[in-house]
């Protein structure tokens, strides 16, 4: 508890202590015995119920006079002090100091639900690094991390946090991801790897040379994201802030109307009639509305961070649970993008053996830092002569155009044979193939395979179980490879061969062909596909442990990639949202009820004291179920 909480508990219980006796002997018919009343001792019994009042809520009063004086008038404070005071002024001493008493104990209620709520984001907010031990001429500083210049040495000792992203120079050590991923395996770090900020390092010390400043970093894009995240709110929660700005006024106007006019128009005494008023501002408060919805959407995003995922806003915390149709971009995201080539096939004519078409290949792709490349320059196994390599220029979705030896050669997919008159004998092994020609003349083809990730099928089966009803993949490879990585993990519908700018008409086309409730999201690795993830309606990244384009292109960012925590931030979502609304209906449901019993003098004080804080602890406590995780 807070000391703001504690000084609150303490001035209620100072005034429930000395409310209570007094209460007792009001309803008794004891209080006008009292000595110092019978005696003539000019004490009133409102100035007694008047010291607890004051005490409780003197705070509320100041509040409300200092909103007045600055033009906001209408709202929980001022309609809390016209309803108490009004109700001093008619004698109802002890209701009034009583709605303004557990007006109070509502309001810490709602303090230590929002703390509460917090907590997992705070935790989250706990990867921000206090301190970096800059390295310089041999000796170490600690300095603060924004001082740290890019290229600079930093130590990291046993049980520090890592404070800049950077790549390790020398030591070895594992490394605790779990304030990023919520996962507990930790990660090995040895000289060579990257590190990202805001892990903890284990028992080994690291040099680690720095790669970002500080305010380029991942903890510092993860803490921005995280304190942003209450600015973009769902439709509901925008209602909401609508509806009290309307609200508040017209019932008060209600209210002032419902003690003037019946009784002129019917010729009672007033006192009757402004009492109705007081129960009518009473239970007009719309504390439990305004207090529990945000409550519970922040709740969903901190039971998300919990397991690794940031949800950059209740508005996609709300696009999520209503999403029908996910999108998958395959390697990286279904498929570990990990490539190796499974088959050499040197065409009939060509003269090549299996070695020297590889050979050529390696050489062709000499200066390509793609996956394939990469496959292709292991598997050669030998070191590049780069003087037999020449110009290269690359065709984006088809291949690259490459001098070796002098001679032209052309390495891609079928489209850019095509582009250049050659005919390919097509190859039916499932994987990627690259067909490889020199100097118009067709060498043959390479098979490069990549393998599904661990739990794809798990997550796909997930999805469905949550009420995801279409699954599809979207893919620059081949139809055959990519039928069967959808075979293989239960994909619905698979569309191959795509450019990135295909991926974006293709989204665009799910999207305009749903209604107003349909929902399409993508997931994708948040580097290639950053249009599209943009595009959707939900865009899921794979965090990469600290990628910044995922971090920047998507809405929701998954920090260990494990596909399989989408099914339960949908679970997360779809609860938050039952829980909203159930607050919206029970809150208005039971206000209704109250406001036309108390209009029609059928409700007491008391009424209306369950009406606003009642409904306003019941909501409050109903909401902090969003921060179980679980749908």
């Amino acid at each position: 508890m807070t000391k703001k909480q504690k000084k609150m508990l303490r001035r209620i219980l100072i005034a429930a202590v000395l409310f209570f006796p007094l209460l007792i002997l009001q309803k008794t018919g004891r209080l006008d015995g009292l000595p110092a009343l019978k005696s003539g001792f000019p004490v009133a019994a409102g100035a007694l119920f008047a010291v607890p009042y004051l005490i409780v809520g003197y705070d509320i009063l100041l509040g409300a006079l200092k909103n007045i004086r600055h033009g906001n008038v209408f709202d929980e404070k001022f309609l809390m002090m016209v309803a108490t005071i009004a109700a001093f002024c008619i004698g109802e001493y002890p209701e009034a100091c009583a709605v303004m008493l557990f007006y109070q104990i509502g309001e810490l209620f709602q303090s230590y639900a929002v703390g509460k709520s917090r907590q997992s984001i705070a935790d989250m907010m706990s990867i921000a690094p206090e301190f970096a031990n800059l390295e310089t001429d041999g000796d170490v500083e600690e300095v603060d991390p924004d001082e740290v210049e890019v290229g600079s040495v930093i130590v990291i000792r046993p049980g520090e946090r890592i404070p800049l992203d950077g790549e390790v120079l020398e030591g070895e050590s594992f490394l605790d991801t779990a304030a990023l991923t919520g996962e507990s395996v930790p990660r090995r770090a040895h000289p060579g790897d990257t590190v990202i900020s805001g892990c903890v390092n284990g028992e080994g010390t690291l040099r680690v040379r720095t790669t970002k400043a500080y305010e380029d970093s991942t903890v510092a894009k993860i803490l921005e994201l995280v304190e942003t995240a209450s600015e973009k709110k769902a439709r509901l929660e925008n209602f909401i802030t609508r509806f009290a700005r309307w609200y508040t006024p017209c019932v008060t106007v209600a209210a002032a109307l419902l003690a003037v006019v019946p009784p002129l128009l019917l010729h009672q005494p007033f006192g009757g009639w402004i009492h109705r008023a007081c129960i009518f501002l009473i239970v007009s408060c719309p504390c439990a509305l305004v207090i529990s919805v945000p409550l519970g959407f922040f709740g969903g995003i901190g039971a998300a961070s919990k397991i690794g995922v940031l949800v950059k806003g209740s508005n996609y915390l709300e696009s999520i649970a209503e999403m029908d149709t996910i999108v998958f971009d395959k390697t990286g995201t279904l498929t570990k993008g990990e490539f190796t080539v499974t088959a050499v096939h040197p065409a009939e004519g060509s003269g090549l053996t299996e070695q020297e078409l590889l050979e050529l290949a390696a050489h062709g792709e000499g200066y390509s830092t793609h996956p394939i490349a990469r496959s292709i320059h292991a598997a050669y196994g030998k070191d590049l002569d780069h003087s037999r390599i020449g110009e290269a220029h690359e065709t984006a979705g088809h291949g690259i155009r490459v001098l070796v030896d002098g001679k032209e050669m052309l390495l891609g997919n079928t489209a850019l044979m095509l582009d250049h008159n050659i005919l390919v004998s097509l190859s039916k092994d499932p994987g990627t193939i690259i067909y490889t020609a020199r100097d118009g003349q067709f060498l043959g083809s390479i098979v490069i395979s990549d393998t599904v990730k661990e739990g794809a099928a798990d997550a796909i089966r997930s999805m469905k179980s949550v009420g995801v009803t279409k699954t599809i993949m979207l893919t620059g490879d081949r139809k055959e490879a990519a039928e069967a990585v959808a075979a293989e993990i239960g994909i619905d519908e698979v569309h191959a061969g795509l450019l990135p700018a295909d991926k974006v008409a293709k989204v665009e086309e799910l999207l305009a062909a749903g209604d107003a409730h349909h929902r399409v999201g993508f997931v994708g690795d948040g580097i290639n596909d950053a249009p599209v993830l943009m595009r959707a309606d939900v865009g899921i990244a794979m965090g990469s442990l600290g990628s910044d384009a995922a971090i920047e292109a998507a809405d929701i960012v998954l920090m260990d990639d494990d596909i399989r925590k989408i099914a339960s931030v949908v679970r997360i979502a779809r609860k938050t949202l039952r829980i909203v609304k159930e607050n919206v209906g029970f809150a208005l449901g039971v206000k209704a009820a109250v406001l036309v019993l108390g209009a029609l003098g059928m409700a007491s004080m008391w009424a209306a004291v369950f009406g606003d804080v009642g409904v306003t602890v019941i909501a409050i406590l109903n909401s902090m179920r969003t921060m179980g995780g679980k749908g």
